[in-house]
């Protein structure tokens, strides 16, 4: 196969570039990041970083899309998701689009309205979903230990996005702060153990206490949801890590059932260490390659023709709970859902 890299403005496309590269049946990679030049001096992109990943390097996306990709993974700024995705539609051309999957319902729905007309499949970057603690997780909770689920907190936190994830921080390419960023990952993990189940309510607080200087983006955020059953979950999603903190930051579920609770710390495979070198704290992941296996998944879906999951539709789902999030941190009201 051979596969395109749509923009390199989001950090996931240096992992998702080496498990390309790395995967049997993918024969070349290809890339393109034309906005790299509108960047902040100093951030990487473009066909440095193309050659520093190992990838080649086209001048423009329609060059991409004319090359012969059987699919393209879509790493811009949540704002210019649609207007790519709908280029690789229109192209037939199959999309793996990071996460969220837009900055609105309706380019959220206009994307997959689009990718179904041309037949091809749409597929949103949730990684954890392939972690091995989520597998676990999911085979715990299948096995009925836990009972039915009456409850869950579920925390996405991290640092504050700076130098080249500074975009994170502009409403205008992002969507929003804290609360678009780490909302959805949560949220889609809460779809699939909840088998696609309808959001009833959202309600959501935001402030910028952690970060003031980053106003009129939210730096903190707590979510509360309401399933059927009724299942209450809450979602953590707050850039809350200092900048010492040895990685990016952390997913954790813990889920209280009728007969147990069960946790899942989705980054706990790792050593923890103190680097004399640098004088700082360290972690030294291993286990499972969740990146790996989520292109092995939208690949698998290239060659047999199956829908790879989590599709555009599931991708909608996490959307509109960050929209209506949104509109509940503006209004302070709780925001139902049809």
């Amino acid at each position: 196969m051979k596969i395109g890299i749509l923009s390199f403005a989001h950090l996931h496309a240096v992992s998702y570039a080496a498990a390309l590269l790395a995967h049997p049946e993918v024969d070349q990679v290809v890339a393109s990041d034309p906005e790299h030049t509108r960047r902040p001096a100093g951030e990487p992109g473009g066909p440095t970083m193309a050659a520093e990943l190992g990838v080649d390097y086209l001048d423009d996306y329609d060059a991409v899309l004319a090359s012969g990709v059987d699919g393209v993974v879509v790493c811009s700024e949540n704002a210019r998701h649609r207007e790519l995705v709908e280029k690789a539609a229109a192209a037939g051309v199959h999309v793996l689009c990071e996460k969220p999957l837009a900055t609105s319902v309706a380019d959220g729905e206009a994307m997959v309205a689009a990718c179904r007309s041309a037949g091809v499949h749409l597929m949103v970057a949730y990684p954890v979903r392939f972690s091995t603690a989520f597998a676990a997780l999911r085979d715990t909770l299948a096995s009925g230990s836990v009972g039915e689920v009456c409850a869950v907190t579920g925390t996405n936190n991290g640092k504050l996005p700076t130098g080249n994830r500074a975009w994170f921080t502009d409403p205008e390419l992002s969507g929003g702060g804290a609360l678009v960023d780490h909302t959805v990952h949560v949220a889609d993990l809460l779809d699939a153990l909840l088998d696609g189940a309808p959001v009833r309510s959202v309600y959501a607080r935001t402030n910028t206490l952690l970060h003031p200087d980053q106003d009129p983006v939210e730096t903190a955020g707590l979510v509360s949801l309401e399933y059927p059953g009724p299942v209450v979950a809450t979602i953590d999603c707050s850039w809350s890590k200092p900048p010492s903190y040895p990685t990016w930051g952390g997913l954790t579920l813990d889920l209280v059932g009728s007969r147990g609770t069960v946790s899942m710390d989705a980054f706990g495979q790792r050593v923890d260490g103190f680097s004399e070198r640098t004088g700082r704290p360290l972690w030294l992941p291993y286990g499972s390659d969740s990146d790996a296996a989520l292109l092995a998944e939208f690949l698998d879906g290239i060659r047999t023709g199956r829908a790879p999951q989590p599709d555009g539709e599931a991708g909608l789902r996490s959307l509109r709970v960050v929209a209506a999030a949104q509109e509940s941190a503006r209004t302070g009201t709780v925001v139902t859902l049809d």
